[in-house]
C-alpha cells in the first residue's frame, strides 16, 4: 500500500518533526509527509534504520534528517529538537509517535520496567513538546499529533504499563490543547487500531490472532502503518485548522 495521494499545499516545506521515524507507523510518516514535499526531521534511537530510510527518500524535494537519540533521555530530546529546529528552519508540525510495545504481566512488573515504559511511551510527549515550543512559536502555530492506541480501551491485561501511558496521553492531549490554543497550536490524538507492522507480526500478531481481530472490525482488511498517514495529514494541515482536543480512533470500526 502507497500513502495517500490528495496533496495538501499548506504543508508544501513546513517544517515536521516525527519521533520514532525510522521504523513501523513513524517510517510511513516520514514517507508521507515527505511525499507532500515538507521538511521533515525523525528521531529515532535505531540508527542503522534511521539512515537507511534518509537514503531511501534522497530524492525526495527535501531529504529527511535523520537524529538519532534516546528518547528516554530527556537531555538527549532537547538536543535533537533543538537540532531539528536548525535543520528545518522552523517547526509547524511536531507527531510524538514513539513507542514501546513490549509485553509484561502484572504480576511480573518491576519498579525498574514500570519506569523504564513510562519513560518511553509517555514522558516524551511532553517534552518534545516543550522543546518543540520556541521553533513552533517562530513559525506563528501548528499542530501536535499524539500516538495513543485502542489498547488500553479494550481491557487488554497483558501489558499494564503501556497501557497505563496511552491512556495518560490522552490527558496529556486535553491539556496541552487547553493551553497551546491561545498560541494557535492545536494538539489532538490519533488512537490505531490493530496496525500490522513488521515488529508486530514478528513478536505479537499470529496470523491467526490477525484474522480472529478481524472479526471485531467493521472494515474487513488489516490495518497497516500507512493507513495512519492520511489522518495525520489532516491532522497536521489547515484542513482541521477548528480541530484540537480531541482523539480520532482509526481502528477499521473496532466493534
Amino acid at each position: 500500500m502507497t500513502a495517500p495521494s490528495a496533496i495538501f499545499p499548506d504543508l508544501e516545506d513546513a517544517g515536521v518533526l516525527i519521533t520514532g521515524g525510522a521504523s513501523g507507523i513513524g517510517a510511513a510518516l516520514v514517507a508521507g509527509f515527505a511525499a507532500q514535499k515538507a521538511r521533515v526531521a525523525f528521531i529515532d534511537i535505531d540508527r542503522a534504520a534511521g539512515e537507511a530510510l534518509a537514503a531511501d527518500l534522497s530524492q525526495s524535494r527535501h531529504k529527511p534528517h535523520f537524529l538519532p537519540a534516546d528518547l528516554s533521555d530527556v537531555t538527549a530530546i532537547r538536543s535533537a529538537v533543538a537540532a531539528a529546529g536548525a535543520a528545518l528552519g522552523s517547526i509547524r508540525v511536531v507527531i510524538n509517535n514513539a513507542a514501546w510495545d513490549d509485553r509484561k504481566d502484572l504480576e511480573d512488573l518491576s519498579e525498574e520496567y514500570w519506569q523504564k515504559s513510562q519513560d518511553i511511551n509517555l514522558r516524551p510527549v511532553l517534552f518534545v513538546t516543550q522543546a518543540a515550543l520556541p521553533h513552533m512559536r517562530k513559525a506563528g502555530g501548528g499542530s501536535i499529533i499524539n500516538f495513543s492506541s485502542i489498547a488500553y480501551l479494550l481491557n487488554m491485561g497483558d501489558f499494564p504499563a503501556y497501557t497505563t501511558a496511552k491512556a495518560g496521553i490522552i490527558g496529556l492531549t486535553k491539556s496541552l490543547a487547553g493551553r497551546l490554543g491561545r498560541e494557535n497550536i492545536r494538539v489532538n490524538a490519533v488512537m490505531p487500531g490493530m496496525v500490522l507492522t513488521e515488529r508486530q507480526k514478528k513478536l505479537w500478531v499470529s496470523d491467526d490472532a490477525a484474522t480472529a481481530f478481524l472479526d471485531r472490525q467493521a472494515l474487513k482488511f488489516s490495518l497497516v502503518a500507512e493507513d495512519m498517514v492520511g489522518p495525520c495529514l489532516y491532522l497536521a494541515s489547515d484542513c482541521s485548522r477548528a480541530v484540537s482536543a480531541q482523539t480520532m480512533i482509526v481502528d477499521g470500526g473496532c466493534m
